[in-house]
């Protein structure tokens, strides 16, 4: 007669407590092997979606293992995937001023500038965003002068996002249909909501990280400049080989030429089969000719 206690029940027992690729044996639903198989964006979104917030800058091990802690900790409040903390406070003093000055952000009065974050910016990468700003004689600047002067230009142009229509939408007689139902983009940490869908922003930093991500190249077409201004803007991707009639520009003068014309970039991240897409438009709310 089979025993019922022998070594097979045991065997059994360990694999439903402990099922291929599942390293985390005390929570048999979290399968570490199949979230490592999810993409990049597919591991922001389902982060984003348990309430854990800045992931834009993560690479995808990092993404697993906080996709595996979200799970494992449960549903919670908003948190931090870099700070690996919780919202949960002690007490109401606590809430408060967590509130007030997140983790990471010195500058309680511009959330949006993260010291912290900057801080562990490669050097190359704060001279760009500097120079991208419009900040120059970055050359010889150490790291902790490029970090001061990063947040200081940050900090500085906090409160004049109408210039700049603060990553959101511009307004004007002339906005199309495209800019009408696209996704709203403010800020870097946004991603789409879905593959294929069409974006719109004027943030600065959006659209340099969009292009840089595509090897683009801040371009004006040769021949349609005026009063010693860029004209068109393009961006020139080595993809789709490189384009004689346009011309190289700096960043600091495609972003002035940008702004000056009050235009909006609306663009993809992504085509509806996954796949990395090209496409942008530059259409001005003022005028017809973006």
């Amino acid at each position: 007669m089979p025993t019922k206690n022998g070594a097979g029940r045991g065997s059994g027992s360990t694999a439903t407590t402990n099922p291929p690729g599942n390293q985390t044996p005390n929570t048999p639903d979290i399968n570490e092997s199949e979230i490592a198989r999810l993409k990049v964006n597919q591991l922001r979104d389902r982060l984003r979606r348990r309430g854990v917030t800045g992931t834009a800058d993560m690479r995808k091990d990092d993404l697993v293992k906080a996709l595996v802690k979200a799970m494992k900790d449960g549903p919670k409040k908003s948190t931090s995937a870099r700070s690996g903390g919780s919202s949960r406070g002690s007490s109401s003093a606590k809430k408060s001023t967590s509130s007030a000055n997140p983790p990471g952000n010195q500058t309680p009065n511009t959330p949006d500038v993260d010291e912290s974050k900057i801080a562990r910016l490669k050097v190359d990468e704060l001279r760009s965003r500097l120079r991208a700003r419009g900040v120059a004689g970055t050359a010889d600047m150490q790291k902790a002068d490029l970090v001061k002067a990063l947040v200081k230009s940050l900090t500085d142009n906090f409160g004049a996002s109408s210039s700049r229509g603060g990553g959101g939408v511009r307004k004007g007689p002339q906005n199309s249909k495209s800019i009408k139902y696209a996704q709203e983009v403010t800020s870097v940490d946004d991603e789409p909501e879905r593959p294929g869908r069409s974006l719109v922003t004027t943030d600065h930093e959006v659209i340099r990280r969009w292009a840089e991500a595509r090897k683009g190249v801040p371009t004006t077409v040769d021949g349609s400049e005026h009063d010693g201004h860029a004209g068109v803007l393009r961006f020139d991707f080595p993809s789709n080989g490189r384009e004689q009639r346009l011309r190289e520009i700096s960043w600091e003068e495609w972003f002035r030429t940008f702004d000056e014309r009050r235009l909006n970039f609306i663009y993809q991240e992504e085509r509806s089969d996954g796949k990395q897409s090209n496409f942008f438009r530059l259409e001005s709310p003022d005028r017809e000719d973006g």
